[in-house]
């Protein structure tokens, strides 16, 4: 996971913790004894669990190392012990690994060392060249038209056949992986993009993808430092030295998808494929909601928050869930996703593997992805885009789902507020498929605000989660408030749309309408900026 754009322009309501004004179309389902069984201490068992293996394999549980597939053991473990149908869904790819920080420095004329950061996806290289910076370059920064530099390949010099040159690209309009792709294809041996320049597009470039490996170096700089060197360019040659070193490989990975005993109108005269196995099963449901979180850590570290909290809280209500032995009017699928911190890989390749009868067939996904920070806010996803200057909605029934959980937070005397789907974690598939969607997240690496801090206590001017995509991600990295808190609103949420004989439109139907979020329309795709 993902930082979070908090809207606060919906915080005073919140605040004041008055229910939501979207009419909640489902069943009002009484969930108290699920509430009781899912506890603290419960969560926690799987959290240690976690880490555990994390101190068994080098510290981290990212995919494509054996921590990863000692995590999905377990979880499977756990699933099948509880009664459901698990499966494994594998898939390829592409592995990413830094093995030494990025260095980027100037030779000629004047010898100088710049903060710098590599971009994801990037290739491996000790590239000492000129520095060329794109034809269209916007300095000083205009806000409106943001810089288009280096989108198409006639935004280039042609680059020399003879000696290696580096690509100087400002950040804006397209992707970060269209300006490299046009840098190779324009011949440069290496890239460095720098920050745009706009508000809040200042600082030095980090957090970003390419969205797949790239054969050439490719490293971040700021904007003064982006500035510097342009203007540099610009009395005479510029030579420059950019290092980058990494692992770019194909490996495999894992989905872990556990599918609940029949719901009650499970169809039995119809065999279909299991969603994203391709087995014929006759278990199926017309009216399925999968409930994720992604499983996998970073590199840096054991992710006992992220997303080991989202993991636990989900793992544990699918397990008190089956105890109750409850008959449910939806097809419960529970999945923990891989590959997540790549890209929403793992999400991405279930929702790609389904036809389009069995994506009708979703009525609903709700995502757990850091329920656990130390200094944490209680958000929910922006459904109906009331909060969200840009108006961005997730698809119709999305409200409905919003409103269930600010409801219970409202009914529990406990402020929150809206956070937008910004495409930062593993919703993002499903509501560029049309899929209604919600859920809740804690926080991640932004500073809390003073108003923040006023509604939901804690610290102003520290961040959310100060571990975030750090070692210190280990347990005692975790709020049991908030695993308390968010847990109950997760398990409430997970019960209700499980139970719901309504659905979420007005005339009570329940499935999904056609894609209404464009991934066009978002900024990231999982954990890094797509743009």
């Amino acid at each position: 996971m993902r930082g979070r754009a908090l809207l606060l322009t919906g915080l005073v309501i919140a605040a004041v913790v008055v229910p939501a004004t979207t009419a909640t179309a489902v069943d009002e389902i009484n969930t108290n004894k699920l509430l009781k069984a899912v506890t603290v201490n419960g969560i926690l068992q799987h959290e240690r669990a976690l880490q555990r293996i994390a101190n068994n394999n080098g510290g981290t549980r990212a995919s494509g190392t054996p921590g990863y597939e000692a995590s999905v053991a377990y979880v499977k473990s756990q699933l099948t012990k509880a009664g459901y149908k698990v499966t494994e869904q594998k898939f390829d790819f592409p592995y990413y690994e830094e093995v030494t920080p990025a260095t980027l420095s100037q030779v000629s004329p004047t010898p100088t060392d710049y903060e710098t950061a590599t971009l994801e996806y990037s290739g491996s290289g000790d590239i000492v060249g000129t520095i060329v910076p794109t034809t269209n370059v916007v300095i000083p920064a205009t806000e409106t038209p943001s810089s288009a530099s280096g989108c198409v390949v006639t935004d280039y010099v042609p680059a020399s056949l003879t000696e290696p040159q580096v690509a100087l690209i400002q950040r804006g309009t397209c992707t970060f992986a269209e300006k490299v792709a046009a840098a190779v294809a324009a011949g440069y041996d290496a890239a460095v993009v720098f920050n745009e320049g706009n508000p809040g597009r200042t600082d030095l470039l980090t957090g970003v993808t390419l969205g797949g490996p790239v054969t050439i170096p490719v490293v971040g700089v700021s904007y003064a430092d982006g500035v510097a060197l342009y203007e540099g360019s610009l009395a005479g040659p510029v030579t420059v030295a950019v290092h980058a070193e990494v692992i770019a490989e194909t490996r495999t990975t894992s989905n872990i998808l556990a599918d609940a005993p029949k719901a009650k109108n499970d169809k039995k005269d119809k065999k279909k494929g299991h969603h994203g196995n391709g087995n014929n099963s006759n278990d199926t449901t017309d009216k399925v909601v999968v409930v994720g979180a992604h499983l996998d850590s970073v590199l840096a570290g054991a992710g006992i928050n992220d997303n080991g909290s989202g993991t636990s809280v989900t793992l544990e209500t699918a397990i008190q869930m089956a105890k109750q032995n409850l008959k449910p009017e939806q097809q419960m699928r529970y999945a923990f996703w891989g590959a997540e911190e790549s890209g929403l890989l793992g999400s991405t390749h279930y929702v790609d593997t389904l036809t389009d009868e069995q994506l009708a067939e979703i009525y609903a996904n709700l995502n757990f992805d850091m329920l656990g920070s130390t200094n944490y806010v209680r958000l929910v996803y922006d459904g109906d885009g009331s909060a969200d200057p840009d108006g961005l909605a997730g698809p119709p029934g999305s409200a409905q789902i919003e409103a269930i959980f600010n409801d219970y937070f409202a009914k529990a005397g406990l402020a929150s507020a809206p956070t937008a789907f910004d495409g930062r974690s593993d919703y993002g598939p499903f509501i560029a498929a049309g899929i209604p969607a919600g859920g809740l997240f804690s926080g991640a690496e932004e500073l809390k605000t003073e108003e923040e801090a006023a509604v939901f206590g804690g610290t102003a001017g520290a961040p959310l989660d100060p571990c975030y995509h750090q070692a210190c991600d280990d347990i005692t990295n975790l709020s049991t408030a908030a695993l308390n808190e968010l847990g109950d609103a997760a398990a409430h949420a997970v019960m209700t749309l499980a139970m719901t004989k309504t659905g979420f439109f007005e005339d009570g139907s329940r499935m999904a309408p056609s894609p209404q979020i464009s991934v066009e329309d978002l900024d990231y795709w999982g954990s890094n900026l797509l743009r």
